[in-house]
């Protein structure tokens, strides 16, 4: 979890680790101190985006989330948080310049995810996603999905109780939201594409894990490109 503290003493330089670096931010925890700093941290168009939310704790999950970010970009970089650049890679898919966030350079890549009363942010020296998820547990929620996933996911999901369904669903999906987010396309690749599942598979050049959050109504999953061929093994400071 996020400390209250200098941050700079909490994190390593991002020559210091090879895998993710994780942290988990409670909203309810860290938003009194997250709008005290908003002020001076968040730049001209994230206080623009925080202004068009209407729904208070929508304010609250946004105001933590990316206070959190530059806080622990700044702290990476040695760099003041509100002088932390933050740009967007080009799509992998059509070029256009709604790729994945980054920083330039790539001295350290990150990503962001928040659900309900978390947020989960991720660092690595090379591409990494990350993605939290409130629990489904209704059955009406997951069939309306079910059928957009991978054929293998499909027949996996089908095979479980019903009342283990929820959960194996939001599973699946966190890990294939971080894969989707790592690999810079978001849902445009399409949900079919790739067989991810909800147990320990991991697609050529990536790990892939499940993160525990501290709280049973949420699934968190966290992905990593590797460089190398699946069956890789955990990075050593995962």
């Amino acid at each position: 979890m996020l400390r209250p503290g200098p941050f700079d003493e909490q994190v390593p330089s991002p020559s210091a680790f090879a895998g993710p670096q994780l942290w988990a931010v409670d909203v309810m925890d860290c938003r009194a101190a997250a709008w005290r700093a908003a002020p001076g941290v968040l730049d001209g168009q994230e206080q623009a985006r925080l202004a068009r939310f209407r729904q208070a704790a929508d304010r609250d999950r946004y105001v933590c989330a990316h206070v959190a970010l530059r806080l622990l970009l700044g702290a990476y970089l040695r760099v003041a948080p509100a002088d932390v650049e933050l740009v967007r890679k080009p799509c992998p898919g059509c070029g256009g310049p709604h790729g994945r966030p980054a920083v330039p350079g790539d001295p350290v890549h990150f990503s962001l995810s928040h659900s309900g009363q978390f947020a989960l942010l991720a660092f690595a020296r090379t591409p990494v996603g990350a993605d939290v998820e409130r629990v489904v547990t209704a059955r009406a929620a997951v069939d309306s999905v079910l059928g957009t996933l991978h054929p293998e996911e499909i027949r996996e999901l089908h095979a479980l109780p019903e009342d283990a369904r929820g959960a194996a669903f939001t599973r699946l999906w966190a890990r294939k939201e971080a894969y989707l987010k790592a690999l810079g396309t978001g849902l445009s690749r399409g949900l079919a594409t790739d067989h991810i599942g909800s147990a320990a598979r991991h697609p050529a050049g990536w790990w892939l894990a499940d993160v525990v959050v501290p709280d049973a109504g949420y699934a968190a999953a966290v992905a990593l490109h590797t460089g190398a061929e699946a069956g890789h093994a955990a990075p050593r400071s995962w």
